[in-house]
């Protein structure tokens, strides 16, 4: 069973991190701020913020 969670997490972690760091990027671009380190600093953002919304939701869904 912890197995499976845990590959649940890995995946979901996969796809929330791209997701935030997709949306984070794009507010940075609108709000003008095109530089290398905002955007990266957006995807660094959005990969951290993915952990424990993915660790939640795994847990949620693998019982």
């Amino acid at each position: 069973m912890l197995a499976f969670i845990l590959h649940l997490f890995i995946i979901l972690h996969l796809f929330i991190g791209a997701t935030l760091a997709g949306v984070f990027i794009v507010i940075a671009l609108v709000a003008g701020l095109v530089t290398g380190w905002v955007l990266a600093g957006c995807v660094i953002a959005g990969l951290i913020l993915a952990w424990p919304l993915s660790r939640m939701l795994a847990r949620t869904l693998g019982g």
